[in-house]
């Protein structure tokens, strides 16, 4: 068995910075401050959401910054003493295909595999929407999304002394048209913008996989997780969530099942995450109509009959 490591990830794990220790953020100290134009249900019966979460889990709800994480499951590797092959661009899936006994799909929306196996007919779609990521130098205090006309901005804590945001608005092209549409909005969102370097912030066309695929399993050796079973908008935030559940049940599936039965254990690892997974990705998209929505009051009016 080995393992192909696009240049991608190789990106995303050299913005992870080298003299810094892997932190984390406790769910209940995330969510205090929350402020939001358009109210979400994020507390109720005393409880805010991550402490209801930690209390049926039994477990600290952690948040972690991303390229930690893909260096902690990377670094994972070396324990299992698998060949690696870095920077490798895929684009003939047949020699894969008859070389292994599984080949595991987790190249992404744009997916070789899924191509190769499952034809065209699902494929990138895109909503309409440009999306801006970055992260501050500095804590901003208040965590939350604030919802407006067509667009929408939001915070979350990353680790001490930074603040990651995102924002959507289909018409800004340019970081200065960015800060323009929300100059006017509340403190500390003009500040963030200002206050970070453009060349640091990421902007890409907002695009989920349309149709939802029938199956993520072919042939008895193929399997596919992540964004190249389901990709979706990132608005409840469960895109790599639902990558990591997949590998997992796949691992499971694979572990419980005899080598004579990978396809039995395809199908198990199918059962278990398909409909969970593509209802994900389906309440994101609905979610990210209503946020994204130029009907304002239609939208708070549905919005202030939520509970909490």
């Amino acid at each position: 068995m080995s393992i192909l490591v696009p240049p991608l990830l190789r990106r995303l794990l050299r913005r992870r910075p080298a003299d810094r220790d892997p932190p984390a953020h406790r769910g209940p100290e995330a969510a205090r401050g929350l402020r939001s134009t358009a109210r979400t249900p994020a507390h109720s019966a005393g409880q805010s959401r991550p402490e209801r979460i930690e209390r049926k889990a039994g477990r600290p709800e952690l948040l972690i910054s991303r390229p930690y994480l893909l260096d902690t499951l990377l670094d994972g590797l070396d324990a299992l003493d698998v060949p690696r092959r870095l920077g490798v661009n895929v684009d003939d899936v047949d020699p894969l295909l008859a070389d292994s006994d599984l080949v595991v799909g987790a190249d992404g929306i744009n997916s070789a595999v899924r191509g190769a196996s499952f034809g065209g007919r699902s494929g990138p779609r895109q909503v309409g929407t440009v999306a801006w990521i970055g992260i501050a130098g500095f804590e901003s205090g208040v965590y939350g999304e604030t919802w407006g006309k067509g667009r929408f901005f939001g915070m979350t804590p990353v680790e001490p002394g930074r603040t990651n945001w995102y924002a959507t608005v289909s018409e800004a092209t340019t970081a200065e048209q960015l800060r323009d549409h929300f100059a006017d909005w509340h403190d500390p969102i003009p500040r963030i913008l200002h206050e970070t370097d453009p060349s640091t912030w990421i902007r890409y066309e907002m695009r989920h996989l349309f149709p939802a695929l029938p199956t993520f399993v072919h042939g008895g050796k193929v399997a596919l997780v992540g964004d190249a079973a389901h990709a979706m908008t990132p608005n409840l935030g469960q895109g790599a969530c639902t990558a990591i559940l997949d590998a997992e049940a796949l691992t499971r599936a694979v572990a419980e099942h005899t080598a004579s039965d990978l396809p039995g254990a395809l199908r198990a690892y199918d059962t278990e995450r398909r409909r969970s997974a593509q209802r994900i990705a389906f309440g994101s998209r609905t979610l990210h109509r209503l946020m994204s929505t130029h009907r304002t009051g239609a939208r708070d009016a549905v919005v202030r009959m939520l509970p909490g």
